[in-house]
């Protein structure tokens, strides 16, 4: 842990005074998964998730070729699509990777611009600056493809008072559950493959100006038959991190190699969503049906006092409490987190869920990868694939 802590502490100086200003990014926009039916798996995101209904794009509103239903929880905001005809595109990215993400949003204050700095220093364009407009007013949005298939859209609105964006009506529902206290993106994981987490560090570095201010290897990241090495990358002032894994030589298949089997090439791994009260949250979840990864052994929460060190003075949460709901907990010198994994949310094994309690702490659960990678790998077992 003391190797993260350093990184930290380093990475943030340099973020907050070295980072690059010509990408200035307000904050993740949306998240927008391709999958084979918008309108179930809305529902389930309704139920089991406590998202909320927000706007609707189908055959009502003229959309022709796909249909789009928006929730939100928060400042978290859905995106789930579907093809209407066996011409659009979009079956190709669904007969490839199955159900997952395709586009992660970022809000901007100026989207040609972030278009024209961003293909100047090498991305390839997915979508020129383009002009939206209706009653509410317009949104300009342009987007850059990143790793695999993935692609970030550049979302300018601050000309926008509608709901969602142009084309998207108010989705009306008698059904909404209560949101169960997700407020907003944490940080999102992309999976690339043998030998490019590199590749795409520099490509984060020298296309949107981000920076490298944490990284783990696998002498840190390992179990007795996998590993992985990850690197963390956040803009200049820390609203988006994205964490970049790929694999490492193990004795056994490790959960980046299942994940890059079963997608098919590089994509989004994990959501990390934050709240206030893991304990009420994680409950709250798994009565709605949830599925969460096994818990660690009983050691594993025999150990917390000594590995929290001074942060068990502060420590709010019962460790009893954490251990019914298989929660983790790890520290660093800032402070505390709490954080719990979800199984993958779709048949692939691929797509999961975080959620996280910050309780100061900026790193990423250093303390709980050996518990974590364990338990996904007594899953991997079960599946056949480790």
């Amino acid at each position: 842990m003391a190797k993260e802590i350093k990184s930290v502490e380093y990475g943030l100086e340099k973020i907050f005074q070295g980072a690059q200003d010509f990408l200035p990014l307000l904050g993740t926009d949306y998240v927008e998964f391709y999958v084979g039916n918008a309108k179930q798996s809305a529902h389930f995101y309704k139920t089991a998730f406590g998202f909320q209904s927000l706007a609707y794009k189908g055959l009502e509103t003229g959309s022709r070729d796909a249909v789009s239903y928006v929730l939100q929880q928060g400042k978290i905001r859905l995106v789930l699509t579907t093809p209407l005809t066996s011409e659009s595109p979009i079956n190709d990215h669904l007969r490839k990777h199955g159900d997952g993400v395709k586009v992660v949003a970022l809000w901007v204050e100026d989207a040609r611009s972030a278009w024209e700095e961003t293909t100047q220093r090498g991305a390839r364009s997915f979508m020129e600056p383009t002009v939206e407009k209706d009653a509410h007013g317009e949104v300009i949005r342009s987007g850059i493809y990143t790793y695999g298939e993935t692609v970030h859209v550049f979302v300018e609105r601050k000309n926008y008072s509608g709901t969602f964006l142009p084309g998207f009506m108010d989705w009306k529902s008698d059904y909404n559950p209560e949101p169960l206290g997700l407020k907003y993106i944490d940080h999102m994981v992309g999976n690339v493959g043998w030998g490019e987490m590199n590749q795409w560090v520099k490509w984060y570095e020298d296309v949107m100006g981000f920076e490298n201010f944490l990284s783990f290897d696998d002498s840190q990241i390992h179990t007795e038959y996998s590993a992985l090495m990850s690197k963390v990358m956040s803009n200049g002032n820390g609203r988006i991190k994205f964490p970049i894994n790929e694999p490492a030589e193990g004795k056994k298949k490790s959960q980046i190699e299942e994940y890059l089997d079963f997608f098919e090439g590089p994509g989004v791994q994990h959501i990390a969503v934050a709240t206030d009260d893991i304990i009420q949250t994680v409950a709250g979840l798994r009565a709605r049906g949830v599925e969460f990864l096994p818990p660690p052994p009983q050691a594993y929460y025999d150990e917390i006092p000594a590995r929290l060190g001074k942060h068990m003075e502060v420590m709010k949460e019962d460790i009893k409490a954490l251990q019914a709901l298989s929660i983790l907990v790890d520290a660093d010198e800032e402070g505390y987190l709490l954080q719990i994994f979800t199984k993958p949310v779709e048949d692939r094994p691929t797509l999961f869920f975080e959620i996280i309690q910050r309780m100061g702490a900026k790193g990423f659960g250093a303390g709980n990868f050996k518990a974590l990678f364990e338990s996904i790998e007594r899953e991997q077992a079960l599946r056949g694939t480790l």
